[in-house]
């Protein structure tokens, strides 16, 4: 099976243009846009992370994106804006690593809009996302952000009608986001839906170490099949995983590399508390907790687990114990997991265990 995948190449995520690998780059690039941050990029080649440019347009953003972003209180950029959206409009494939909340959605959102911009046509941009959840976030983004351009976007999940789907996909969207199981099951039951494909300019991978997991390993090899190779590539993790790792060696020079930040970190307001407790009891300890926390005025909580089974017990313990709770997990249809989401959002539900 390797040898099989060898010679398809199923799974050729960068393109083929010589793009040299720089963390940031330090010889000034020939896109005049680019010019003006050589300097500041050399000098943060030893404080990966540390660069910020002073502003949106300064990144070479076109004016439009620029008002929408100030509109939305969005004026500064992040240092994983600052970093990857030029690299990205230069035409180089990236693979950034950042912290949750860093602003990852908001750099690949605001570069396919300014390209979408200047050639608009369907389907312009695949992103692939590992959950129904992130995938509705992250079409409300573009939404939002692509209100003056009118862009078409589409949502490709599971738990809706297939049917439908394949027929938003044929009229041509812009956009395209998807999880990985219910486009590859698209892709391989229309040849129209796949070869609507054929011409997409940029394929992003959002929270591609869990994406690129083992468990989508066949969903990729399928979606890369009907990608064109002149695609630009942009990937953005959380985590740096050895399948990552494995990718990075294998582009070789072929990628841009931004890492925001040294070893293990999590969101700076996140505080971590760990308690050791023996297993039988770990259910009476989590309603102590959750009934502290109404005592110490905090309204809400998630709580993960490992499987939709446990998911769904403790969902149904925590209701006996007259505590307001839902469960989120797969086995739920869509419109039940938007509808909790919704409700949690709002402060209708306390507490939410999910899966």
């Amino acid at each position: 099976m390797e040898e099989a995948r060898e010679e398809e190449q199923p799974f050729r995520l960068f393109s083929n243009k010589p793009i040299a690998r720089k963390s940031p780059p330090t010889k000034p690039s020939p896109n005049p846009k680019e010019e003006a941050h050589a300097d500041a990029d050399a000098d943060a080649d030893d404080h990966a992370g540390t660069f910020e440019a002073s502003s949106l347009s300064s990144l070479g953003l076109v004016d439009w994106v620029v008002s929408v972003c100030a509109e939305l209180g969005i004026r500064t950029p992040t240092p994983v804006q600052s970093h990857c959206i030029s690299r990205f409009l230069a035409g180089d494939d990236v693979l950034g690593l950042a912290q949750t909340g860093s602003g990852k959605t908001v750099t690949f959102a605001l570069t396919v809009l300014h390209r979408l911009s200047e050639d608009p046509f369907g389907v312009f941009a695949l992103v692939i996302t590992p959950t129904r959840e992130l995938a509705v976030q992250i079409i409300k983004q573009f939404r939002a952000l692509g209100a003056p351009l009118s862009d078409r976007v589409a949502l490709v999940v599971g738990g809706m009608a297939m049917g439908a789907q394949a027929k938003a996909l044929l009229q041509r969207p812009h956009i395209v986001v998807a999880t990985p199981g219910r486009i590859r099951a698209l892709m391989e039951g229309d040849r129209d839906v796949a070869a609507a494909f054929s011409k997409t300019k940029f394929l992003v991978i959002d929270e591609a170490d869990r994406v690129l997991d083992v468990g989508f390993e066949d969903e990729l090899g399928v979606i890369f099949k009907c990608l064109p190779r002149s695609r630009q590539t942009l990937l953005f993790s959380a985590t740096m995983t050895s399948d990552l790792q494995t990718l990075l060696e294998i582009s070789a020079n072929k990628s841009y590399f931004y890492v925001a930040y040294e070893g293990f970190k999590t969101v700076d307001s996140l505080k971590q508390h760990y308690s050791f407790i023996p297993k039988n009891v770990k259910d009476v300890y989590l309603h102590h907790v959750l009934r502290k926390m109404e005592d110490d005025g905090i309204r809400s909580a998630i709580v993960f687990v490992s499987t939709c089974r446990s998911c769904h017990l403790l969902s149904l313990l925590l209701e006996e114990l007259d505590i307001n709770v839902v469960a989120l997990h797969s086995h739920n249809s869509q419109s039940l997991r938007l509808s909790a989401l919704h409700r949690f959002k709002f402060g209708q539900l306390a507490y939410s265990a999910c899966h």
